[in-house]
């Protein structure tokens, strides 16, 4: 029997609609998981400083976080922190680090999966600055973790411009990228070592610079 071209496409379409669906990855149907602000362009609503005395070096300016004004040296490390804690997640923000690095070290980071203990912050911040992009630096307690791959990211690093971060912590991985460029990848072995805490934007003491963090994010994984 001869089957109308018409009645043969539609077959074959329904056919390949279900192929698709029948391959289609595992939780199809399920909501994904929601992006959400960190900021509202406006307030340090939901962020607080570590130490409640440099609540003043922080402040917000052309829907930007910011710290240090580019003239006066920073008079010592800073940190403003979200009162939300995090475990697995996907962080990500535009920043910008600028300074004269004649007058003292220029350098920040963004601290994650931190905790607040006696005054300051301990966890891991990936680095911003010369000789640490892209790190993996594990603040107030075990010092530097793993070093960021240049190789690629140097032909797109604006040293002193805006770049993007994405900091990806899912179980005992960590991964991190600037613009779009995986730095590193980090697996925790110490089980001790706390799987969840808060996100937190530094300035380093030591020299005259600015930082400006805008359009940070996070989705949070089951």
């Amino acid at each position: 029997m001869k089957v109308p071209p018409s009645t043969f496409f539609r077959t074959l379409s329904a056919a390949w609609l279900g192929l698709c669906l029948g391959c289609v990855a595992p939780g199809y149907g399920q909501s994904l998981p929601k992006t959400v602000s960190l900021f509202d362009g406006k307030t340090l609503n939901g962020w607080k400083t570590v130490d409640p005395a440099h609540a003043k070096l922080w402040f917000v300016a052309d829907s930007t976080i910011k710290s240090g004004d580019g003239i006066n040296k920073i008079p010592a490390n800073t940190y403003l922190h979200t009162t939300k804690e995090y475990e697995n997640f996907e962080f990500r923000c535009l920043f910008r680090l600028s300074g004269d690095a004649k007058t003292g070290m220029i350098n920040s980071g963004i601290q994650y999966r931190s905790v607040l203990e006696k005054g300051t912050i301990l966890g891991y911040q990936a680095d911003i600055g010369t000789g640490y992009w892209g790190d993996i630096y594990d603040e107030h307690r075990r010092g530097k973790l793993v070093g960021g791959d240049l190789s690629t990211l140097r032909h797109l690093l604006k040293e002193d411009g805006w770049n993007s971060y994405i900091v990806r912590c899912q179980g005992n991985l960590h991964e991190l990228y600037i613009n779009g460029v995986k730095t590193c990848e980090y697996v925790e072995k110490d089980p001790a070592t706390p799987r969840r805490g808060v996100i937190a934007v530094q300035i380093h003491s030591g020299g005259v610079a600015q930082v400006e963090f805008r359009d940070l994010t996070i989705t949070e994984f089951p």
